[in-house]
């Protein structure tokens, strides 16, 4: 019996890509380096991130959220847990990649990224929030050294709320399904 849907109806190509680097990575022992200015940004400037938002958005005694959280079907480490809602922290390039105006989420990603860390805390709320830290001379490298200092805070960060959505995690749970599917029908 043929299953009457294809492979590319129940996991896109991207999923396809990420799967078969996933198995490359657990077969070879090795992973997938991956590195750009903008990551390398968010890695060195994230414990101060942390501690900007908690500031900026005048949080209550709150640290950085260290462990790992996993269930059957996802895994994530939310920037921060706090009572009654998560908060993740995204670090901007620079005044061009801050999202200044936007009203909506820019990312879909990070919709999807909250969602998941949501559903592993059991918290209703989230909000994503969006820095704008000077870049370190550093990394900036043959770029200009972006330096905002002078600007008020209140044009430094921006903040989505996203509320849960259990209608979003039954999708994602049945995408998981479907690319264990997949990985079941792949010839090694």
């Amino acid at each position: 019996m043929t299953n009457p849907r294809s492979k590319s109806e129940l996991i896109s190509e991207t999923a396809i890509s990420y799967v078969h680097d996933w198995l490359k990575e657990s077969i070879y022992g090795v992973k997938k380096d991956f590195t750009s200015k903008y990551t390398e940004k968010g890695t060195l400037l994230e414990d101060e991130g942390i501690d900007k938002a908690i500031t900026w958005l005048d949080l209550p005694l709150v640290l950085k959220n260290e462990k790992r959280i996993e269930d059957e079907y996802f895994t994530g480490s939310p920037d921060l847990i706090l009572e009654d809602e998560i908060i993740d922290i995204k670090l901007s390039w620079d005044a061009f990649t801050f999202p200044l105006f936007e009203d909506e989420l820019p990312e879909k990603d990070y919709f999807y990224q909250v969602q998941i860390y949501m559903h592993l805390t059991g918290k209703k709320k989230a909000r994503v929030v969006f820095l704008l830290l000077n870049t370190p001379e550093e990394i900036a490298k043959w770029e200009t050294h972006h330096d905002y200092s002078d600007v008020p805070i209140d044009k430094r960060w921006k903040a989505y709320p996203v509320e849960y959505d259990p209608v979003v995690i039954a999708d994602l749970k049945t995408r998981v399904g479907n690319i264990r599917e997949y990985i079941k029908t792949i010839k090694i």
